[in-house]
């Protein structure tokens, strides 16, 4: 035990400070409490409301910043509508438009009133730009819909009402979202298409143009006189008010078919009297050609039959 205690004695030793190096700590605490005694409250006034001032400046010129730019974004606005309805463009990309430069104007605005304030904004940019491509990342799908119907929207293929056909669809266009496209189909049905892939598509636009060409295909029997049918057809389309007289009229022969003489049938009208003038000249034709002599074939097949 005893053993013990020597060995431990120099270790408890280290522990003990003695009184000369405690007093010397003791006077320089003392020394610094009369420091603090000593200061010139005057001098730490005028350097405390110089901050201080300096700080409600910052501040002043902030608020000054914020409603300088809001005037500012205001202004923007307004000139960005009149160019939106001066070029007439889709409500859909207007509002988008509208909101897009809303929002980064803000941003930079929020950005300026910070760094105004004496904050780094590095750490915000970062973060945006992090925020930016995790959700770009979770919505991918979504966003190349998005980007679809800007490009939709932009670039104008189809307007609402007009009739079209893509991605094995057919309708009118009821309306362009900035993720889908509606279509009414021709029996009520509306139908939902994703911008993106009706943006890379091939689209038939059928409203596009002032005029279509009406085309028909019109079977006659072998030894029906031709030039007869051809007079009595264009007497058939020029009697008609909705064919336009100043596009050709044409009947031409395009096949010798298996069991008919296939004629081709050509006239122009306006674009919304195609599926009238269409669907009344094919009961016309049906009706008033027999009584000209010309006939429509039946499909026939002759058997020789030849006995031993």
């Amino acid at each position: 035990m005893l053993h013990f205690l020597q060995e431990e004695a120099p270790k408890l030793g280290d522990l003990m400070v003695p009184d000369s190096v405690q007093k010397a700590e003791f006077a320089h605490v003392v020394q610094k409490i009369g420091e603090l005694t000593h200061i010139d409250y005057r001098q730490f006034m005028t350097e405390a409301a110089q901050e201080i001032g300096w700080i409600l400046l910052k501040i002043l010129l902030a608020l000054t910043l914020y409603f300088v730019g809001k005037m500012v974004m205001r202004w923007v606005i307004r000139l960005l509508d009149k160019a939106l309805a001066r070029h007439k463009v889709e409500a859909s990309l207007g509002n988008f438009l509208r909101s897009l430069v809303k929002a980064l104007m803000l941003v930079m605005l929020v950005l300026a009133v910070i760094q105004t304030l004496g904050v780094n904004t590095s750490s915000f940019l970062a973060l945006f730009a992090s925020a930016g491509l995790a959700i770009g990342m979770a919505l991918s799908g979504t966003l190349q819909n998005f980007a679809g119907g800007v490009v939709l929207l932009i670039l104008r293929p189809y307007k609402v009402g007009d009739y079209i056909e893509s991605m094995g669809q057919s309708g009118t266009v009821d309306s362009i979202g900035l993720f889908s496209t509606r279509m009414r189909t021709p029996d009520n049905q509306i139908v939902y298409v994703p911008n993106n892939s009706i943006s890379t598509s091939i689209i038939d636009n059928y409203s596009q143009s002032e005029t279509r060409r009406v085309d028909w295909l019109l079977s006659i029997s072998y030894g029906d006189d031709v030039d007869v049918a051809r007079r009595e057809i264009l007497a058939m389309l020029s009697a008609d008010y909705r064919v336009l007289r100043e596009k050709p009229m044409e009947v031409y022969v395009k096949t010798l078919n298996s069991s008919s003489v296939d004629l081709v049938i050509r006239a122009w009208v306006e674009n919304a009297d195609y599926w009238p003038l269409y669907y009344a000249m094919n009961e016309k034709m049906y009706k008033e050609l027999p009584s000209k002599g010309i006939n429509f074939p039946y499909p026939q097949m002759d058997v020789h039959v030849k006995q031993n």
